[in-house]
């Protein structure tokens, strides 16, 4: 077997984080050296050293420079770009640089996929679930459906929604669907893909383990009640918070008119927060 995979990621001011993922990458590699593998990496205006801590250890790593403005959707996308310039791969795989791989990752997350394709004759995107921690098989990020976390199980499992931070897109899919939309700016471009691919007559699994060790993020800041309303309300429609504009498409585009419920919901949540979540309970 001698497919190729080119691997994408970001960065920003993550220099410590950076190195341990691509670390963690490059042993992985070891336990599968069956196919060739390219890493993508935009480092979007780092000025910890992240660029110089790469080319230091990890020299075949590609690394191309943004400008500090592109967060993780546009890094991406700008990373997959420098790809299928560079070559025309088998498979594509999204990382995000705060993750921790599995020795086996590669192993799963394509027995996974080969075992869709030759069981159920489907071409599928398939994400990573991944653990809080090394401590406790806590789910972190992954698959999801509307109503819950799809926990692995040791089995094939659909879902509807995928977290970005590793998920693998066989060149079929990426010949349909294309880059990641332009849409968006930082958040949804992932969960954006994973309805495109579903919409486009594929299917989103996750794999059967955990591949890796990604804590969870805390709670959004422009909905947590213990911030100041002012701080809330900038960050409601900034890149890091909701950015409640780019919100709002993602949700045109995949609930028509239902939007409007959303957005209510939305200004509640950012307005109300403690009694959002009360009512949620």
């Amino acid at each position: 077997m001698n497919d190729s995979i080119a691997v994408l990621l970001t960065c920003h001011n993550r220099k410590n984080k950076t190195v341990a993922c691509l670390k963690s990458l490059f042993d992985a590699m070891q336990t599968n050296n069956l196919r060739r593998v390219e890493v993508f990496l935009v480092d979007d205006g780092s000025t910890d050293g992240t660029s110089d801590a790469i080319r230091e250890h990890f020299p075949d790593v590609n690394v191309i420079h943004g400008n500090g403005d592109l967060y993780w959707n546009q890094g991406m996308r700008l990373a997959w770009e420098m790809a299928i310039k560079q070559d025309n791969f088998d498979f594509y795989l999204w990382l995000n640089d705060d993750v921790l791989l599995e020795d086996l990752v590669l192993n799963e997350i394509f027995e996974c996929y080969e075992e869709i394709l030759n069981t159920y004759n489907q071409y599928a995107l398939i994400t990573g679930a991944c653990r809080n921690s090394n401590f406790e098989n806590v789910f972190s990020y992954g698959g999801r459906t509307d109503s819950e976390n799809v926990i692995p199980n040791g089995e094939l499992q659909k879902c509807k929604y995928i977290n970005g931070n590793v998920v693998l897109i066989p060149k079929i899919i990426f010949d349909k669907l294309g880059n990641l939309s332009p849409d968006y700016t930082h958040a949804m471009g992932d969960f954006d893909y994973g309805l495109r691919s579903i919409e486009a007559g594929f299917q989103n699994y996750t794999t059967k383990n955990y591949i890796g060790v990604c804590p969870i993020n805390d709670q959004p800041q422009w909905s947590n009640p213990e911030v100041p309303i002012r701080k809330r309300l900038k960050l409601f429609t900034s890149p890091n918070g909701l950015n409640f504009k780019e919100y709002i498409v993602f949700r045109k585009k995949f609930w028509g008119s239902r939007w409007i419920i959303f957005a209510i919901k939305a200004y509640i949540r950012v307005l109300f927060p403690a009694l959002y979540n009360s009512i949620r309970r």
